[in-house]
C-alpha cells in the first residue's frame, strides 16, 4: 500500500463485513496453503454470454473459456475473505459486477500475499485482485532494494484506501504514530507495502537514537493480528477499511481498536501481465461500465466503504 504509510504492498491497504474470528482465527488456516493452490478456489456469478455488452473486448482465450482466473489472498477482510467455502468481499462483488459487462465468470484462488504476482507471471492466473496497491515499483518489477526481479505489471486502478495503525484495544502502549514505535516490536504481514513502512521506520528510529523497532513478519494479516492481540506485539498496520473492520468486529469489539490518523490514500488496482493488453482494456471499459450503472456504488454502500470510490477506471495511477 508512501511517505509516512504504505500500503499492503501494494500496500494496502488493502486485505466490512464479517471477520473477526475469521480474521483473527480462521484465516491462519485459509492461507497456510501458501503459494498459488487450487485450495479457497471461487468463481463469482456471471456466465458466458455473447450478448454481454462488453464480451466483444476480451481476448478469444477468454470468450472460449468464459472464465477469467484471479489470484487473491482471502484472508483481508472485508476485501476478500472465506466465508461457508466460498471466497467473499468487495473485491468478489466488483469482479461479479464486471462479469456481468464482459459475459465471463471471475474465478477467484486463494495463496498467500507475496506469491499472487508470480502466480501471474507464470501463467497460473490472469489477474491479481487481492486489495493490491498500486506501484511504480510493481510496475516496473521491482524490490524493495529497487532491484528488478520481473518484468513488472499493470494495474487497472478500482479503489482508494488509506492505512492506519491497529493497536490492542486500550492502547496500553499509547501508540499515536509511527515514531511511537521506536524501541517496540511491530507485527505486519511479509510482502507488503506495510512491511517495507515498517522497515523505513526501523532506520528512521535508529538514526534518531530512539531506539530499535523489531519487525515480526508473518505470511497473513491475520497472524499479525494474533501477535498483537496477544501483546506479543505493539501494533499492526493496515488499510483504513480492514484494520476498521476488524476492531469493530474482532473479539465483539472488544480485541483492538485503530489510533492515529488515516494517512495518504493510494489506489488499489487489479494486476494485469503488461503483454495482457486487450484484457487489462476490457476490465478497464467493464470498470468503467458499472460505476456508469451504478453496480459499483452499490457494492462499495453494501459493505460501506463509499468514501473509497474512485470516479472513472484508470490505468497505472500509482506512485
Amino acid at each position: 500500500m508512501t511517505a509516512s504509510f504504505t500500503r499492503r504492498t501494494t500496500a494496502a491497504r488493502s486485505r466490512i463485513a464479517a471477520v473477526s474470528a475469521i480474521a483473527v482465527a480462521g484465516a491462519l488456516v485459509l492461507t497456510a496453503c501458501g503459494d498459488q493452490t487450487n485450495s479457497g478456489s471461487q468463481t463469482t456469478e456471471g456466465t458466458k454470454s455473447t450478448s454481454a455488452p462488453l464480451f466483444d473486448k476480451l481476448p478469444k482465450k477468454y470468450q472460449d473459456s468464459g472464465v477469467i482466473k484471479v489470484g487473491t489472498d482471502a484472508a483481508y477482510a472485508p476485501m476478500e475473505y472465506e466465508e461457508g467455502g466460498k471466497i467473499v468481499g468487495i473485491d468478489p462483488d466488483i469482479a461479479a459486477a464486471m462479469g456481468k459487462e464482459l459475459g465471463v465468470r471471475f474465478e477467484f484462488t486463494s495463496g498467500t500475499f507475496d506469491g499472487l504476482i508470480s502466480s501471474l507471471n507464470t501463467g497460473r492466473q490472469d489477474i491479481v485482485m487481492s486489495a493490491m496497491s498500486d506501484t511504480k515499483a510493481r510496475q516496473q518489477g521491482l524490490d524493495d532494494k529497487g532491484k528488478k526481479t520481473g518484468e513488472g505489471v499493470d494495474f487497472v486502478d478500482y479503489f482508494n484506501s488509506g492505512v492506519s495503525l491497529l493497536v490492542k484495544k486500550g492502547n496500553p502502549q499509547n501508540i499515536k504514530s509511527l515514531d511511537d514505535l521506536c524501541g517496540k516490536k511491530v507485527a505486519v504481514q511479509r510482502g507488503t507495502t506495510y512491511h517495507d513502512t515498517f522497515k523505513k521506520q526501523a532506520t528512521k528510529c535508529e538514526q534518531d537514537g530512539k531506539g530499535k523497532l523489531t519487525i515480526e513478519a508473518f505470511d497473513t494479516d491475520a497472524e499479525a493480528q494474533t501477535r498483537v492481540k496477544s501483546g506479543g506485539a505493539v501494533a499492526d498496520l493496515n488499510d483504513y477499511p480492514v484494520a476498521a473492520h476488524i476492531a469493530k468486529t474482532a473479539g465483539g469489539g472488544n480485541d483492538f481498536e485503530v489510533t492515529g490518523d488515516q494517512t495518504e490514500a493510494g489506489p488499489f488496482g487489479i494486476a494485469v501481465d503488461k503483454d495482457n493488453t486487450q484484457l487489462r482494456d476490457a476490465l478497464k471499459d467493464a470498470l468503467n461500465a458499472i460505476i456508469k450503472n451504478g453496480e459499483y456504488q452499490k457494492v462499495l454502500e453494501k459493505w460501506d466503504v463509499k468514501d473509497s470510490a474512485v470516479t472513472e477506471a484508470t490505468i497505472n495511477a500509482g506512485q
